[in-house]
């Protein structure tokens, strides 16, 4: 069983790309370590830009060098490049249409023991609300490279939220992304299970699970919350119980997205699996997982009571 973390197969990619490209930049704020940067900006300094501890800034900056023909990936903690930086995001990319792209690595609670500070938990809610993004959210290290990829050559601004540890491999190298476009990665009869980011892992092996209690669940990698697969949500609702799991506020992100699609085109009995609108508990992702249910069995969990 492989497992590589998002962020460093983004980082490998992109170094690579820009060995090509000297359009491609990486803007970071005392992250490069955290973004697995270091190569990078020892490679090719001339295409790295260092900004301290200053997100709104980078934003700025990143901002700037897209509207020069510059192609920036401005990198950093998922928590303060979408809190702290909400407005320039807003103004200097979203409402300008600068292509910039926002990496924001260590999403949901990666930081979970450093507390609700460096929780980014409200961030796809915050970029969902900010027309002009497009926002992903990768499972594995594969579908990471082959998104990276996309981004180096598309001029849309985007968001991408990546999580910190090694996740397992879904998806062959050669694996093929379309943007906008749901991966159905299990058919089943009875439910179905939309997941995003590094959730889809986890959705998987409850889905494992319920099928030895005789209950056959479809799953969905749902890696592009803008523009969203409104088919695939559809399709899934086909099933005639949708449930969607994100490390995420139950407000907002995942779940709230596919529950407009499915009361405005398709009424559907549905369940929104994620952190609950309160103060989190402290702890590490793993420990904040199993607490609040967004785990194999707690996927499974909700799947038996709801359906």
């Amino acid at each position: 069983m492989r497992t590589e973390a998002t962020r460093m197969a983004f980082a490998r990619t992109l170094l690579e790309l820009a060995r090509q490209d000297s359009s491609l930049f990486a803007v970071a704020t005392d992250s490069r370590g955290s973004v697995t940067l270091t190569d990078f900006a020892d490679e090719l300094p001339n295409q790295f830009v260092e900004c301290g501890i200053a997100e709104q800034n980078a934003i700025g900056i990143s901002a700037g060098l897209a509207n020069g023909g510059l192609r920036p990936f401005v990198c950093g903690p998922a928590c303060f490049y979408t809190m702290r930086s909400a407005e320039q995001v807003k103004v200097d990319v979203g409402y300008s249409g600068a292509n910039v792209k926002i990496i924001g690595v260590s999403g949901g609670v990666s930081y979970g023991a450093l507390g609700s500070t460096h929780h980014a938990t409200q961030d796809i809610a915050l970029m969902r609300a900010t027309p002009g993004l497009e926002i992903f959210l990768p499972a594995d290290g594969p579908q990471t490279v082959a998104l990276t990829r996309y981004l180096a050559k598309s001029d849309k601004p985007a968001y991408v939220r990546m999580g910190r540890a090694a996740v397992t491999t879904i998806y062959n190298n050669d694996a093929c992304f379309i943007p906008g476009r749901a991966n159905r990665l299990r058919l089943g009869r009875d439910a179905a299970v939309i997941a995003s980011g590094e959730m889809v892992t986890i959705a998987l092996e409850a889905a494992k699970e319920l099928a030895y209690e005789g209950i056959d669940v479809s799953v969905y990698d749902m890696h592009t919350i803008r523009p969203l697969d409104e088919a695939a949500i559809m399709e899934a609702a086909d099933t005639g119980f949708v449930l969607t799991v994100e490390e995420h506020d139950i407000h907002g992100g995942l779940g709230g997205a596919v529950a407009e699609v499915l009361s405005q085109c398709k009424p559907t009995r549905m369940r929104i699996l994620g952190l609950p609108d309160e103060k989190l508990y402290s702890g590490t992702g793993d420990e904040v997982f199993a607490h609040y249910g967004l785990t194999p069995q707690g996927i499974a969990k909700t799947v038996q009571q709801w359906r």
